[in-house]
């Protein structure tokens, strides 16, 4: 699942702002990796959306690596996952992402690819958060038949105007967005 995230300068942040009707900005970076911060969408109690800075990953005790996304179909009921899913559903705006292509016979035939809207609006990747620890991981979901020749996992995209459902709603109601709310096909592909 995409483990590089690209931010570009405006009008992006501009978009965002008028998308989300929010005051938003977010530092141009076309190769934002792991660990790195990710400027978020979250939601107040009053369900006022603002943004906040989280890390993207999560260190847990019973793993040596990152965990840097967790599957949208067991997110609820998964123990590492389940309240952060419950309670601090987060959204990360982005332009695109990268994943790569799988070669014929070997790693060095992979190819870097960029996904990105075919319109080059912003991309709303659903996500749960940490916040005393300032983390984030991405939710990703089973693949188009398109997708599938890149992972077998793509990230889970909301629509502009789900946004604020997603942050607002109850976990089951979160639960149905992921199963029948998701932006499946609104991106296109390019080499990176």
């Amino acid at each position: 699942m995409c483990g590089r995230l690209n931010i570009i300068d405006d009008p992006f942040s501009q978009l965002v702002s008028r998308q989300l009707g929010i005051t938003f900005y977010a530092k141009p970076n076309q190769d934002i990796r792991p660990s790195e911060q990710l400027q978020c969408i979250v939601a107040s109690p009053e369900q006022d959306l603002f943004q906040f800075p989280l890390s993207w990953g999560l260190r847990t005790s019973w793993s040596s690596k990152l965990i840097i996304n967790a599957q949208a179909e067991t997110v609820s009921i998964k123990p590492t996952f389940q309240q952060a899913f419950a309670l601090h559903r987060v959204v990360i705006p982005c332009s695109g992402w990268y994943e790569w292509s799988q070669g014929t016979s070997c790693a060095e035939n992979k190819t870097k690819c960029s996904f990105y809207a075919a319109d080059n609006s912003p991309l709303y990747m659903a996500a749960i958060g940490y916040p005393e620890s300032k983390r984030v991981i991405t939710l990703t979901t089973a693949p188009t038949q398109k997708y599938l020749r890149y992972y077998h996992r793509m990230p889970a995209v909301l629509a502009a105007d789900s946004v604020s459902d997603w942050l607002n709603c109850n976990a089951r109601e979160a639960e149905a967005l992921l199963k029948n709310g998701l932006i499946r096909n609104a991106w296109t592909c390019r080499p990176a």
